[in-house]
């Protein structure tokens, strides 16, 4: 009687081998655990430290052990400094979910760890988590950069709100915008001694709707030294962070000059830009970053309703320039969450709910979509729509999932978007509500004919 196998070694005579040169790579912070084949080295599991020399030790112990692809795990930051190193040796790298490979019980060490890694990706069972080029890495991480000093610069606005009320002077009531002309004017003169409301109120901009009998009566507060100061640091440190943003954007537009060009801007020139209302957003760069990404993407995005430049730029610095890393559209919006979910048991739908994703792409499309509720356009309308059907955060969702579909068609083929109109929209939406009522109807024996009444056309059974 032959000796009963074990279930690995089961697993092991049955399945075919996808990449026999495979490694696993478990990540730590201070020491990383590598698994090869045990054919390959006396030793097949090495610890190596997290020093960059080590790390070169590491991939030249890889390259004699005939290694070609390496599965590791997603921990933290530190996976990055490996898989850089690694992807500029000529290995294969694939960055795994955690979550795909810790649902197994009973391997709890380092060694078994990396070992179980380069098992499953030796069999082709583990898939790489999506990450762009070195060069849309370098342009993410200044566009990041640039999102966290602008979240930092707003603290430092509401703490600036918080003292004004102290103070009881209700700037806030009589001007939309503290940190635009007329606000920061006022703060100015707040921090320099200035305590007339009338002198204040007289460095109001033209273009503000309140009155200066309105603004000075809103400016007449009790000017504590102790919130003064207080209002005068926070000040100071909005105005460093908003140097630090002029100073990332600099840099944006030096990495967005060495994309190269994918149409010439000069032949194709660039077409007029939508109204978008009376000003740019605040926190838009100051450089003709329109121009820039038509240049390096050949389709003009900021026509889609609903999406600027800084959209455009945020969304392309988290999904790259190369669409074919999505082969269909409907990888392309499940990787970003915004498709319908599908879980079924016994037959029955248990729920659609969209998958909980932490992305910044998916993120971008929500803030578009979220846009469109004023829009007079087919993407307002359909927007509105969902909007009476669902509620608001569906709606942005299924809002945000059609502007994704759109942006894909245009990454992929290259055309131009056109808006086919609010009009033309509620046209073949009507047209599609009669014929499922007609399909209905004839479902139940019935047919529906069309009565014209007062110049508009009447169904009746």
């Amino acid at each position: 009687m032959s000796k009963k196998e074990s279930p690995q070694e089961s697993l092991n005579s049955n399945l075919p081998l996808i990449n026999p040169n495979a490694a696993g790579i478990d990540i730590g912070a201070d020491r990383h655990w590598v698994s090869v084949p045990v054919n390959r080295d006396q030793d097949p599991v090495r610890s190596f430290g997290c020093f960059t020399a080590e790390l070169y030790a590491m991939a030249d112990w890889l390259k004699q052990c005939h290694i070609e692809t390496v599965a590791m795990e997603s921990t933290g930051v530190y996976w990055i400094p490996v898989f850089q190193i690694l992807e500029s040796r000529g290995f294969e790298v694939k960055l795994v979910n955690a979550h795909y490979v810790k649902t197994v019980p009973g391997r709890k060490t380092d060694v078994l760890d990396c070992q179980w890694l380069q098992q499953l990706h030796t069999y082709g069972l583990l898939a790489g988590s999506f990450r762009p080029d070195d060069q849309i890495c370098a342009l993410r991480s200044y566009i990041r950069q640039r999102d966290n000093l602008i979240k930092s610069a707003c603290i430092h606005v509401q703490r600036m709100q918080k003292a004004l009320t102290e103070m009881n002077v209700q700037l806030h009531r009589v001007i939309s915008d503290i940190t635009g002309t007329t606000g920061m004017a006022i703060i100015h003169a707040i921090v320099s001694g200035e305590r007339n409301p009338t002198k204040l109120a007289a460095l109001k901009d033209q273009h503000i709707k309140a009155s200066c009998t309105n603004i000075a009566a809103a400016l007449t507060g009790d000017y504590r030294s102790e919130l003064v100061f207080v209002l005068s640091q926070e000040l100071a440190l909005y105005k460093f962070y908003q140097a630090q943003i002029t100073e990332c954007d600099a840099q944006i537009e030096q990495c967005l000059a060495r994309f190269p060009d994918k149409i010439d801007v000069k032949s194709n020139p660039l077409g007029k830009p939508k109204r978008r209302g009376k000003k740019q957003p605040g926190n838009a760069p100051q450089f003709d970053l329109r121009t820039h990404l038509y240049r390096i993407t050949g389709v003009d995005f900021t026509q889609i309703n609903g999406f600027g430049a800084l959209t455009v730029l945020i969304i392309l610095s988290e999904v790259g320039l190369d669409p074919s890393r999505f082969p269909t559209v409907k990888h392309f919006v499940s990787w970003l969450g915004l498709c319908p979910g599908s879980r079924i048991t016994g037959g029955k739908v248990k729920s659609s709910k969209t998958r909980p994703v932490i992305n910044r792409a998916a993120n971008a499309f929500r803030m578009a979509a979220q846009t469109l509720c004023r829009s007079n356009s087919a993407l307002g309308g359909f927007y509105r729509r969902m909007q009476s059907r669902m509620g608001a955060p569906k709606a942005i969702t299924a809002a945000a999932h059609k502007l994704a579909r759109i942006f894909y068609r245009l990454w992929t083929s290259g055309a131009a978007y056109a808006d086919p109109g609010i009009d033309a929209y509620e046209q073949n939406y009507h047209e599609r509500m009669v014929n499922n009522l007609k399909k209905k109807a004839h479902a139940l024996g019935f047919d529906l004919i069309p009565q014209p009444t007062l110049g508009e056309e009447q169904y009746a059974l």
